[in-house]
């Protein structure tokens, strides 16, 4: 498969998939005869691993260092599992402060649905400045 098409099967872009390789996000993909990239079953697995992984908010230094001792061979697996046990637990806080930011707007919105359905005076909201 040609970069063309693994950029519209992915869906992204033939430069990001160079520069994948480039930093080394991805190993060094297949050419063929005439130096063309031949993106194979594996190099596409890799592509999903590290769109998820990017979009979990990963650095790319993380993932270019996972990739790094993945290449390295099994003795390396429980550096990789930390690393991966460090990404997870950092996105598990963003997630509680995500939901705790939620929270908070769902019942700043409550209060506003409540004071517009019990007045109907001009003023403001008590709480209009809490978050």
């Amino acid at each position: 498969m040609n970069i063309t098409e693994v950029s519209k099967l992915k869906n992204v872009s033939a430069d990001t998939l160079r520069w994948y390789e480039r930093v080394g996000l991805i190993p060094p993909v297949p050419r063929t005869s005439g130096g063309k990239r031949d993106y194979g079953e594996a190099e596409l697995q890799w592509i999903d691993l590290i769109v998820c992984l990017r979009a979990a908010g990963i650095p790319v230094e993380s993932l270019i260092e996972y990739n790094r001792l993945f290449f390295e061979g099994n003795h390396t697996v429980e550096a990789r599992k930390e690393l991966l046990i460090e990404a997870r637990d950092n996105l598990r806080m963003k997630l509680e402060e995500i939901q705790y930011s939620l929270t908070k707007l769902e019942g700043k919105i409550k209060n506003y649905d409540k004071w517009l359905n019990e007045n109907t005076r001009a003023d403001e909201p008590e709480d209009v400045d809490e978050c």
